[in-house]
């Protein structure tokens, strides 16, 4: 069935121009203007802009944590990601030491397939290194597509990885060709300023961000940076929060060091005193990296601006308030860490971003799409409006206003974070692959309609069978 978008402004990383678009086969086949092509159906665009499809880089979706599971899983996640316009995320596949990878990525599979309404993929936890894993990596890269690997700095005797997984992962990472991706804060520092806060009855939300100061998250974005140098390695740290670590990363990429950034909009909007709402309130606001004090926002926003920052994540970890975050009453380090953030990465980022002047339209398409989409291993077949790509696509209203709500949102989880935030511009239609999954703000997706993606190796990408570079 061929579809044709007509009367929209086409924004891409690079350009932005009127013109019509044909859809056939889940790609897009024909872009321009007075297009004789016989289609089945006419979709009108007037006054919207069409983006491609939003790259999530960045969820945690049926994850387990902290003695429980987040609440959306990858039918609600996918379908709350919709809602905002994103066609694409990739999850973190969490991994047991002395178990093999591939177990832990066929755990993931098991509760993504038959789920995502939108398309999918992992990267892959590192824990340890030996020569199991060393052996397994190739065959995850190859065969299962699979080519970033999440190594955490931080949550001591839970997930975090000593200096030399972290550079033997590098290492194996330069020679195979996946990109590394850190959880830069230092754990064993937090450890125990945490320690030391709780034996002196500090158990209130704030005391999360007290113990997580940003010079240890700048420390360690500083360590894995010098790392990167010293096994001439890739790297990419998630969740930047802080002035700290975007010195840190400025300083490495000025050295030619290989090194890459991803924000989140919580840090772009949200700061410390968040924490400090009574009544326990603050606990809805506990995720790792903590907020911070409010100047550290244009700093990120600065970042974003200049290039320093190349990407926004949402980091969605959602937990109920009620039930989940309740769990740490009486004890800040119970607290499961994340929130809810999928639905509005974009609309926030347009928003802030865009119609504030902080960033260009195509930078907005750069930051939410194409460069995650080159970075992982999908351009062109994701992140950009090209012939030849497959047919997701985002038909956004620039005008629109809406207040963000806990009411009105399609996440699982019983609040928002942004809640009162009004913004301006968001998604009226969003179509995956050629299909629509939301039509004039209905939900007209499929459970299992997502598929999951292999990617190719990083600084690469797959178009007709072959491997061609293209520069990130």
């Amino acid at each position: 069935m061929k579809k044709l978008i007509t009367n929209g402004t086409i924004v891409t990383a690079v350009d932005t121009y009127q013109a019509d678009i044909v859809i056939e086969n889940e790609k897009i086949i024909a872009i321009g203007s007075n297009l004789h092509i016989e289609v089945d159906e006419v979709i009108d665009a007037k006054g919207t802009y069409l983006f491609p499809g939003g790259i999530d880089p960045h969820t945690h979706l049926d994850m387990p944590f902290g003695g429980t599971v987040t609440k959306d899983d990858f039918e609600t996640g996918t379908i709350a990601a919709a809602f905002g316009g994103t066609t694409t995320v990739i999850d973190f596949c969490l991994t047991n030491k002395g178990e093999p990878l591939k177990k832990a990525i066929k755990t993931w599979h098991d509760k993504s397939e038959d789920k995502a309404v939108i398309d999918y993929s992992f990267h892959l936890m590192i824990g340890e290194i030996n020569e199991e894993v060393l052996e397994e990596l190739t065959s995850v890269i190859n065969d299962e597509g699979i080519t970033s690997f999440k190594v955490f700095m931080a949550y001591k005797d839970v997930f975090q990885a000593d200096d030399g997984t972290l550079y033997r992962t590098l290492e194996a990472a330069k020679e195979l060709g996946a990109l590394v991706m850190v959880h830069a804060e230092n754990g064993d520092v937090i450890d125990y300023l945490t320690k030391k806060a709780l034996a002196e009855g500090k158990t209130e939300p704030i005391y999360h961000a007290l113990t997580r100061p940003p010079e240890i998250e700048g420390e360690a974005t500083g360590r894995a940076a010098k790392l990167t140098e010293l096994t001439n390695s890739q790297l990419y740290v998630v969740h930047v929060s802080c002035q700290d670590a975007v010195e840190k990363i400025a300083e490495a990429r000025s050295k030619g060091i290989d090194v890459w950034g991803e924000t989140c909009p919580q840090y772009l909007v949200l700061d410390k005193t968040y924490l400090e709402k009574p009544n326990f309130e603050g606990a809805k606001y506990v995720w790792s990296p903590p907020l911070r004090e409010k100047h550290h926002q244009d700093v990120l926003w600065n970042a974003l601006k200049s290039g320093e920052l190349q990407t926004l994540g949402s980091d969605q970890c959602s937990f109920d308030f009620n039930g989940q975050k309740s769990l740490g009453k009486n004890d800040f380090t119970k607290i499961p860490n994340g929130g809810p953030m999928i639905e509005d990465r974009m609309s926030i980022l347009f928003s802030e971003g865009v119609k504030k002047d902080r960033i260009t339209l195509n930078q907005f398409v750069d930051i939410t799409s194409t460069r995650a989409a080159k970075l992982f291993g999908l351009f062109p077949q994701k992140g950009t409006i090209a012939v030849g790509s497959d047919a997701d696509i985002v038909i956004f209203d620039p005008n629109v206003e809406r207040t963000i709500s806990a009411e009105t949102h399609h996440m699982a989880v019983d609040y928002n974070a942004f809640e009162g935030m009004k913004v301006t511009g968001e998604p009226v239609s969003v179509l995956s692959k050629g299909e629509f999954v939301v039509r004039d703000k209905f939900f007209v997706g499929k459970a299992g309609k997502g598929k999951f993606i292999k990617r190719a190796k990083y600084g690469q990408y797959s178009i007709r069978d072959q491997e061609i570079k293209v520069p990130l």
